[in-house]
């Protein structure tokens, strides 16, 4: 995860650099308000966090985070705030931040608060998914192929999900256990490929070809 840190005090801002490195997380920090909205104006695809201080040189934090949604950028924005500097938590929120720490604040809570936003979706997922003749609706938790309904067990239905969530990329085993399945599983399980197995003979066609292609060595894909 990549995160953009905007902040003017250059003491505290080296340190949280070098404490969320050593998180595992690449980090770039810009001291001034204007420059860093230029980044973001530029390669705000590049990050998955603006932490963003309110009190900057050139242009506040709050006019950056404005200034983010006016243009439609959805990246999710921590604001860093002295107790002083705003009233209530609404003020905020309708700025359009995804959350706000108080000053002083601790490593861990801070460490807290990204885990958790960067855990959000950028977006609400579509309930509805289409790939073909094949329709999927997570709200009623129902398939149908040709119009007809698809009779499918929770783990194909989730499993089916994930594919078509993720059309025409090559999904390795490894990955669909981390999200589907418990810590019980490992790599070495045959699980994936006897749902895979179930899920074709209930969605290809009579020809012989599938949507669930095997790429060997690696996983699979779902064509569309």
């Amino acid at each position: 995860m990549r995160i953009l840190l905007v902040e003017d005090e250059e003491k505290l801002a080296k340190a949280v650099v070098q404490g969320l490195t050593k998180k595992g997380y690449a980090v770039d920090y810009i001291l001034d308000g204007e420059k860093a909205m230029k980044r973001i104006a530029l390669n705000h695809m590049d990050y998955d966090l603006v932490v963003l201080d309110l009190m900057l040189p050139g242009m506040d934090g709050l006019s950056i985070c404005k200034k983010m949604r006016e243009s439609a950028i959805t990246t999710p924005i921590l604001i860093l705030t002295a107790r002083d500097e705003i009233e209530t938590k609404v003020d905020l929120l309708l700025s359009g931040a995804d959350d706000y720490l108080v000053k002083p604040f601790s490593f861990e809570e801070l460490t807290a608060r990204i885990a958790a936003l960067l855990r959000r979706p950028v977006e609400a997922l579509p309930s509805v998914v289409t790939a073909g003749d094949i329709v999927l609706n997570s709200s009623s938790h129902t398939v149908t192929k040709n119009n007809k309904n698809v009779s499918l067990t929770l783990k194909e239905f989730v499993l089916l999900e994930y594919f078509m969530r993720h059309p025409n990329t090559v999904i390795n085993r490894e990955e669909l256990l981390t999200h589907l399945w418990d810590f019980n599983y490992s790599s070495f399980s045959n699980v994936v490929d006897v749902h895979v197995k179930n899920l074709r003979k209930k969605l290809d066609l009579q020809n012989g070809q599938t949507v669930l292609e095997t790429i060997r060595g690696v996983g699979y894909r779902f064509t569309q």
